[in-house]
């Protein structure tokens, strides 16, 4: 393997001026970069990325902790991560969160072998990530609110957007309405259901607890969850789903019953993944820029890096509903 010792050898010079050459040092005259550069290309010389990381107590990686890398609604958010921590010359190292508190990832996080974190999974503790940020190592959360020095939040406003969607339901004359849940540990999910209960009060109608059902934010969950509402507690004449992927098997699973959408049964998702306007009926759903979540919780991120004295940053995004064919038609003036 060549080193920068057999470099500085072949060039005839010092290590450490072969060093300063390697990065751009302007102490170094013209005609020893180009004599030093001309070896490097000659021996294929490519500097160690650990060395580099060890001298200058930076790894030049970010890391983006997921607790899932399955389903149409990451690989949007993902996207928006990698391009705006590839314009900034650094990697992006992925770390699935699933298996619990102790899994690699977690000890990933506590080593700190990135510069930054952006975190969007649960079984994190909010303990460790206070621990762990600092100047040094900003945290952006995006999946919590935790207030600690250099812990910065993106959030989407997920209590506005359910309570649009459970409004527009109840505006359609809709009266008995169910929820199909994702995680209980789930921060979006639980805020989710603050908004559909608040909507609920507003019309003066009761939350039965007997029309929910928990979908684990997955389209097989979500078919699974209809099912067990259709056998054991009544049909609801409309539902919001936490997600889109639990709407989309629970519009399966009332099809195969014999029942219609949005005849029988309204359905409302939250996501507005590319599948929800080409499925047949196409899904009224929440929708929230996916992509631009990735791409504002990056920003924030080398901002940090940047600024590593500014206050924590907390940052709500705005959704909007969209409406299509699943819910139907007004059946009565919409509440507003």
């Amino acid at each position: 393997m060549v080193t920068i010792r057999d470099v500085a050898k072949q060039a005839g010079v010092a290590i450490s001026t072969a060093s300063y050459v390697l990065n751009n040092d302007p102490r170094v005259s013209e005609e020893t970069r180009r004599k030093v550069l001309r070896i490097v290309d000659e021996l294929n010389y490519r500097p160690s990325s650990i060395a580099r990381s060890l001298k200058r107590r930076k790894t030049e990686t970010v890391g983006l902790f997921l607790n899932d890398f399955g389903g149409p609604f990451f690989g949007s958010f993902i996207q928006g991560v990698e391009e705006v921590v590839s314009s900034n010359g650094y990697d992006l190292i992925a770390c699935s969160t699933y298996g619990g508190p102790q899994n690699t990832a977690t000890r990933f996080l506590r080593e700190k072998q990135f510069d930054a974190a952006i975190i969007i999974g649960p079984t994190i503790p909010d303990e460790l990530i206070v621990q762990v940020a600092g100047k040094d190592f900003p945290v952006v959360v995006m999946d919590r609110e935790l207030h600690a020095d250099h812990v910065h939040s993106v959030l989407v406003d997920n209590v506005q957007g359910a309570y649009t969607a459970t409004k527009h339901l109840l505006g359609l004359g809709r009266r008995r309405l169910g929820y199909l849940s994702g995680p209980v540990n789930s921060y979006n999910n639980e805020k989710r259901l603050v908004g559909f209960r608040k909507a609920l009060e507003e019309a003066g109608l009761p939350f039965q607890s007997a029309f929910i059902a928990q979908g684990h934010f997955t389209e097989s969950g979500g078919y699974q969850a209809m099912k067990s509402l259709l056998i054991s507690r009544g049909v609801p004449d409309a539902v919001f789903s936490a997600n889109d992927e639990m709407a989309i098997g629970a519009i399966q699973a009332l099809t195969e019953a014999g029942l219609r959408v949005p005849e029988d049964v309204a359905i409302v998702g939250f996501d507005d993944i590319r599948l929800a306007s080409y499925i047949r009926p196409m899904l009224t759903t929440v929708g929230h820029p996916k992509q631009e979540w990735g791409t504002v919780a990056t920003h924030v991120v080398f901002q940090a890096l940047q600024n590593p004295e500014d206050p924590p940053r907390a940052i709500l995004l705005d959704t909007e509903l969209i409406v299509r064919d699943s819910c139907g038609l007004l059946t009565q003036k919409s509440i507003s």
